[in-house]
């Protein structure tokens, strides 16, 4: 049984077929790296920005995608594929660069969807207006913002060097959905802050801050420490300490119960690139990590909005075949 509005579910009960990422790298950068901001970055971000790394071995997008695609069309026989623009901000510099950079995608194979992975202080007004014609032009059946929030919680979001204050992000938010885009919300738990790390009632905050916003999806993400950031000197330092697996999956409970049950879970952990984890050791296995997160929530009886609109029992749209 289903007990979380999973994306996996959303695309088969929108479109009736499964719909797969790939991602690319379309070499955009960040105004919290170049010096606009900052030069350090977040406190956690990788040295890659969590993208592939594909741009810096000289692969066009083009070449990207098909890579990915050929490898899931011969595997798997799919059909349909969102874009997935992952590294850094995805919105970042001249409005001229994202315009070149939707050009691009227009008739690759199997294109269905476009997700970006972007800042909410990446956004205008002049942006926002040409994804949404973008949308019509290249066909998609939607446009996906993934914006960065982590926590709602201004001093926590300064202390990890953000750049960027909770209003921004609903500000955003606002102004995509104005545009029919859909908006994805990150949200990182066991966040350092100026007390310590985050608790569980700074995450059903954060949570309730994104219950009142048109946002129609969330990724959840557990904060493991990378090589090469200034988390991973303060984690050498004794300054941070992870959640354990048993406090990750508890918080991760919580904030499921508490959040609208209509919000599509794009993702209920994180994904470290190999080589790059210090720790926890737990946060290697992402299959593995999922699997408990299936079984912790069936174990205790919990399901997405149980606390908030969904009271009364497991709502039937989340039952659709994985």
């Amino acid at each position: 049984m289903q007990r979380f509005h999973a994306l996996s579910v959303y695309n088969r009960r929108r479109y009736g077929k499964r719909v797969q990422k790939i991602p690319l790298d379309a070499d955009f950068s960040c105004p919290n790296r170049d010096g606009t901001i900052s030069r350090k970055g977040c406190i956690f971000c990788n040295p890659l920005g969590s993208g592939s790394g594909f741009s810096d071995r000289g692969m066009d997008l083009a070449e990207q995608w098909n890579f990915w695609h050929d490898l899931h069309t011969k595997r798997h026989r799919l059909a349909a594929f969102t874009a997935y623009l992952q590294s850094y901000s995805n919105t970042y510099g001249p409005i001229e660069k994202l315009a070149c950079i939707l050009d691009r995608l227009d008739g690759l194979p199997g294109l269905h969807s476009l997700s970006l992975g972007t800042r909410p202080d990446c956004l205008d007004d002049e942006k926002l207006d040409l994804l949404a014609e973008q949308r019509e032009a290249l066909g998609l059946s939607d446009i996906f913002l993934e914006l960065g929030l982590q926590s709602s919680n201004d001093e926590t979001l300064k202390h990890i060097n953000r750049g960027h204050d909770s209003a921004a992000f609903a500000s955003a938010v606002e102004a995509a959905a104005d545009r029919g885009l859909n908006v994805v919300a990150h949200v990182i738990a066991g966040l350092p802050s100026p007390r310590g790390r985050e608790t569980l009632d700074d995450l059903l905050t954060t949570v309730d801050f994104i219950n009142e916003l048109p946002v129609s999806g969330i990724k959840f993400h557990n904060l493991y420490v990378c090589r090469g950031t200034p988390l991973a000197r303060l984690h050498e330092d004794g300054e941070y300490t992870p959640l354990t697996q048993e406090e990750y999956l508890f918080h991760l409970s919580e904030a499921l119960m508490h959040l609208k049950p209509t919000t599509v879970i794009h993702r209920l952990n994180g994904n470290p690139t190999k080589g790059e984890l210090i720790a926890p050791d737990w946060a290697a296995n992402m299959r593995g990590l999922h699997n408990e997160v299936r079984a912790y929530l069936k174990k205790h009886d919990v399901w997405q909005g149980k606390k908030n609109g969904a009271e009364t029992g497991i709502p039937d749209w989340f039952a659709a075949e994985d």
